[in-house]
């Protein structure tokens, strides 16, 4: 007898999600969990609100695996529902947002002591200190590959306001990479 592959495991693990058996979503989860916190933290300004949208994102992973295509790719499917659920987020929680400068919190990123290259992490950091209007329009534009008229209808805006953030978040960005440069050079000459 033949050992199944992981596609084959994946989608009987789906099959038996569609059916609503608790045990199947809680392996789900386990096992996708990495990937969703992965994406959600780009659109979010933590770890905290990464792992709320991430829960809210699988919510509705479980209510619609049904509409998930068979033969389709898992892992396509839940990454848009994780941009989904970061916009949805974002959304719900625009009023509150602070859309202050950022340059007081630049020194929250550490930088490499002998390397001339930010890490992974330490970019995503810079890009969560993004304000958050502007790290929506820069991770749909930059990273997912959204068109500008597309990341207004999703968030709601004008593609005139999507340009614009993303021109600020670029420019938010050269201006943190410029400070950690001079703090570099003031530091080691």
């Amino acid at each position: 007898m033949g050992k199944t592959s992981p596609e084959n495991n994946l989608k009987q693990l789906v099959d038996e999600c569609r059916k609503g058996k608790i045990d199947s979503q809680k392996e789900l989860y386990k096992q996708f969990y990495g990937y969703a916190i992965g994406v959600c933290l780009r659109y979010s300004q933590n770890r905290e609100e990464a792992k709320e949208i991430v829960n809210d994102g699988f919510l509705k992973v479980f209510a619609y695996i049904r509409d998930q295509r068979e033969g389709s790719s898992f892992k396509s499917w839940l990454r848009k529902i994780m941009i989904h659920a970061s916009i949805d987020f974002f959304r719900r929680n625009e009023k509150y947002q602070d859309q202050c400068e950022i340059s007081p919190f630049v020194k929250e990123v550490s930088v490499p002591d002998s390397h001339s290259v930010l890490s992974e992490q330490e970019i995503l950091r810079l890009v969560q200190l993004l304000p958050p209007a502007y790290r929506m329009s820069f991770n749909l534009y930059a990273i997912e590959g959204y068109k500008h008229h597309e990341i207004a209808e999703m968030l709601g805006i004008t593609v005139g306001t999507s340009k614009s953030n993303l021109a600020k978040a670029r420019n938010k960005l050269k201006e943190m990479l410029y400070a950690i440069d001079r703090d570099r050079f003031e530091k080691y000459g």
